[in-house]
This record gives C-alpha cells, sequence and structure tokens, in this order.
C-alpha cells in the first residue's frame, strides 16, 4: 500500500510550479525552432527568435518565462489503495504549495489571482487558490498533472453546443480569426470535443497537458478520426496567416490537441482553449518514497543564436521624439526605444479614469503627457535585478481607455501586445499617434533593456501599480501606424493561404 507524505506531496507542487515558470519543455524547443527554420514573414520571424533567446535566458537564469506566471490547474489521479499522512485536505496541501512556489525569494513568481471577482477583486498576494480536479484510479500511487495558465490565452477559451449536424472543423476555422492575437501564438490548441458543457471544456484543458508530436502523425499517418481532424486542423489553421504575434506568417499553432467523450444523442458541445507561448505544464508520480524528482531538460537543445539588436532597426530616443517623426514608421518595423516610459494596466487605467471624472489631481509628480504607456505588470525583482520579466499584456482590454488616454491626458503613443479594436485604430489616426507591440513571451529578454524602475504611482495596485521605466534598446514592432493601418490586419492579409511543407 502506498502512502503518501504531505510535506512530500507539497513539495513537488512547489518545485513543480518553479520548474515549469522557467522551464519550457523539450517538445516545446524542438517545435518552436522548427517553426523558426520555416518562417519566411520577417516580423513572425523575428518574434520567434526573441522567444527562444527569452526561454534560454529564463532557463540558464531560473526566472519567469513570462511575467504572467498564471493560475495554477492541477489534475490528481490517486490509486484507490493509496492512504495520506496529512493532517490537511488535499486541496490545502495544494494551495500550501503554490503558496510556497509563488512566495520563493529566489525566484518570486507574479501573483495575479483576485478574490471577490464581481465586486473589490482583490490581490490574494500568494497566488491562491488553485484549481483542483481530483479522480480515483484501480491503479496504485499518485499521478499528478500541474499547469500555470495565462489570463491571455485563458481569456480566448469558447465553447458552442453544436447541433450533431454542424461542422465542428468548420466551427474551429471560424473562431480562430476571432480569437485574435492576445493568446501570444505560436501555441497549442486544446480541443474537447463531446460529454457536457462543463466535460468538453475540461477535455480541452487536459489536451494541453499532453506533448507536441504532430509531426509524428504527418511522418506516420493517422491512425483514427481524431487524428485525421488534428492533421486537417492543423494545416487549415496555418494557412489562416495569423503567425507568430498575429503578425502574419506561416506558423500559427505548433500542434491541435484533441479529446473526446460519449455525448447526448441531441448534442455536440465543442470546447477551444489555445495554450500560449509559455505553454508551462508538467507531469510527475508519487509512489511514497519521497517527493518527484524533475529531471532538467536537455540546455543544449536552445539553438544558440540569439535575437540581438540589429544595425537596420531604427533607435529613438523617446526625449527628442515628436508625433511628426513617427509618421515615417512603418508597419511590421522593428523599432529599438530608448528613454523613459510610464506602465499602466486595467487598474491603473480605471483609476485614471476616475480621477479625470472627479476632477482631482494626479499623484505628485504624475505627468502623462508625451509619454509611452506600456501595459504590463512586471515580475517583483530578484538580485540586482531593476525589475523581474516584464512582457506585455493584451492591449485590446484598454481600448475603452484609449479616448481619455490620446486626447485628455495626451499620451503620444503605447505598446503592449495583439490587435486593437477598429475605434481605437481610429482615435490612433485622429490623434497621430501610435501603438507598438513587444513580444509576448519574451518577457525576460524585454527587462533587460530595462535600466531603472520606480512606482510613481498607485502602489496598493501591487503588480499593476504604475512604474516609471528607463529603457534602451527596447525591442518593439509597429503595430498600428500613424493612419491607423494594422499589421495584424495587413499581415495576415499578406500570408493568408500560403502553406508550406509542416
Amino acid at each position: 500500500m502506498t502512502t503518501i507524505k504531505k510535506e512530500d506531496f507539497i513539495e513537488s507542487i512547489r518545485s513543480a510550479l518553479q520548474y515549469i515558470s522557467y522551464y519550457h519543455s523539450e517538445d516545446f524547443i524542438l517545435a518552436m525552432q522548427s517553426a523558426y527554420e520555416k518562417e519566411k514573414s520577417q516580423p513572425a520571424k523575428d518574434a520567434i527568435l526573441q522567444i527562444l533567446t527569452s526561454s534560454r535566458m529564463s532557463a540558464y537564469g531560473h526566472r519567469p518565462l513570462c511575467q504572467d506566471t498564471g493560475i495554477v490547474t492541477v489534475f490528481l489521479r490517486q490509486g484507490m489503495n493509496v492512504r495520506w499522512k496529512t493532517d490537511q485536505s488535499i486541496e490545502e496541501m495544494v494551495n500550501e504549495g503554490v503558496r510556497q512556489a509563488y512566495k520563493d525569494s529566489a525566484n518570486p513568481l507574479r501573483s495575479s489571482i483576485v478574490r471577490d471577482p464581481a465586486g473589490q477583486r482583490t490581490n490574494t498576494n500568494d497566488n491562491t487558490p488553485a484549481i483542483t480536479h481530483f479522480s480515483l484510479v484501480k491503479e496504485d500511487g499518485l499521478e499528478v498533472s500541474i499547469a500555470a495558465k495565462g489570463g491571455g490565452s485563458e481569456n480566448k477559451a469558447t465553447l458552442r453546443m453544436l447541433n450533431p449536424s454542424e461542422s465542428i472543423e468548420e466551427y474551429v476555422l471560424e473562431i480562430i480569426p476571432k480569437m485574435g492575437a492576445g493568446w501570444c501564438p505560436p501555441g497549442v490548441l486544446g480541443i474537447g470535443i463531446g460529454g457536457t458543457a462543463d466535460k468538453a471544456m475540461l477535455l480541452a484543458k487536459e489536451s494541453l497537458l499532453e506533448p507536441i508530436n504532430i509531426q509524428e502523425i504527418i511522418t506516420h499517418g493517422p491512425k483514427n478520426y481524431l487524428e485525421e481532424l488534428r492533421l486537417k486542423l492543423y494545416r487549415q489553421i496555418n494557412q489562416l496567416g495569423i503567425g507568430a504575434q498575429g503578425l502574419g506568417g506561416l506558423t500559427t499553432v505548433l500542434d491541435v490537441k484533441i479529446l473526446d467523450y460519449p455525448t447526448h444523442a441531441a448534442s455536440l458541445p465543442i470546447a477551444i482553449i489555445p495554450n500560449c507561448a509559455a505553454n508551462r505544464h508538467i507531469h510527475f508520480s508519487l509512489d511514497g518514497t519521497g517527493p518527484a524528482n524533475l529531471k532538467v531538460p536537455d540546455l543544449e537543445l536552445w539553438p544558440k543564436k540569439a535575437w540581438q539588436p540589429n544595425e537596420s532597426f531604427r533607435r529613438v530616443n523617446l526625449s527628442l521624439l515628436d508625433k511628426t517623426s513617427m509618421q515615417d514608421w512603418k508597419l511590421g518595423e522593428t523599432i529599438l526605444l530608448s528613454g523613459k516610459i510610464l506602465t499602466a494596466r486595467d487598474a491603473a487605467h480605471k483609476k485614471l479614469k476616475h480621477i479625470l471624472e472627479s476632477k482631482t489631481s494626479l499623484p505628485n509628480g504624475l505627468d502623462l503627457e508625451n509619454k509611452f504607456i506600456y501595459y504590463v505588470g512586471p515580475v517583483e525583482p530578484v538580485g540586482n535585478e531593476v525589475v523581474g520579466p516584464a512582457g506585455p499584456t493584451t492591449a485590446n482590454r484598454m481600448d475603452k481607455y484609449t479616448k481619455m488616454m490620446l486626447e485628455d491626458y495626451k499620451v503620444m503613443g503605447m505598446i503592449g501586445k495583439a490587435e486593437r479594436g477598429p475605434e481605437t485604430q481610429a482615435l490612433i489616426k485622429k490623434n497621430k499617434s501610435i501603438y507598438l507591440i513587444a513580444v509576448g513571451g519574451s518577457a525576460y529578454l524585454v527587462s533587460q533593456a530595462i535600466k531603472k524602475s520606480k512606482v510613481v504611482a498607485f502602489p496598493e495596485l501591487g503588480m499593476e501599480a504604475m512604474y516609471e521605466f528607463d529603457i534602451e534598446n527596447m525591442p518593439v514592432t509597429v503595430a498600428v501606424d500613424t493612419l491607423g493601418s494594422s499589421i495584424h490586419e495587413e499581415g495576415v492579409k499578406e500570408w493568408k493561404g500560403i502553406s508550406i511543407d509542416f
């Protein structure tokens, strides 16, 4: 009879979450490297190289792959004869492991979980509670799968109850373009088919825990209908032209995973959940002999070529910039920014709106006029770091504040990730502003460009406080130019329908 000790289980959860915060799995690295080698779109190719370079830096530096270190989901499969030596429930032990992982002083992870979600949305400050799924099985021992899912990709999850006569393939191909780039492609698409509404969503989430193996199906051929559907969707999605970060290109998904379950004769539930470029998940077993032993990935798998500032990139000193100068910036062009920028996410924008409406004063020393706003919530720094990993968050959540920021606060430009809505594009054109993107998934690389950091407003918001960053050669891409044109539209038009031998 297997006995699992409390301290071994908690330590295993803690160490697994630390592990996936800075190690990509070997299958993901190989898939990304293959995508990089095949990519023909230069902006997309540059984005993939930034992600791979940042990933290698995270692996060696043991710092997060992404500033959004996710909401934790744990799947437990316990053998029916397993016994526990503990004074806590399974969920309490899971949450203690999460708490220890996210509060680790050597590599603190960002606490993103808020309680009272429909009300005050107060941060729990330790990223608990996790989402725990538990099942009893005939086997002995304990099987644990654990994931840390970022908000940008989780927010793109969809569920539809199709009629049995409707096409799964058509539905998926209808949804993918609507998801935009906020989920940080290239990544893995999880699909759940059947069961009930809740079961389909669970199947889609579980499918993302499986290894990337679409190339094996391509090599050996599909063995069943689900593999045929995976392969067909993989090819058709990549022909949509969305590409890395939505910039237009050949690889949008690295794999399509599908799990199914019997369903009611009148129903065809289908759930879709994408996994972003962080792709954080791991599986381990416990047999009562101690905590999990997690194998370090082969660090030689990462490509030796690293992203570096190129002499052809435009270098911009923000202290000397005016709106007239930005009119020459081209869609898809890489810009290296130096100077001072401010940060603000959802909560900070909400406070700025309240200040404007109540006609009160901005916090002492805060001046937004002619500044660039970076949509980011960085990880806490350690050691000699100025700031922890500081990649962009999804920009279109701030669309409803754009008019206020550009016309009332006189902001010059914005930096985030993914596309903006048509009204925001029109406001950018009207105000001769600009929208730039940093690469989602390259948070550690981006943080190296930040030379000074200080909180300038709303410290009570924690990671959502407003910071002032002094940056040097921070890489960004022109996503919406001063004429209101969008790379996320033009890039897809250019690459849609183009395919390669995947």
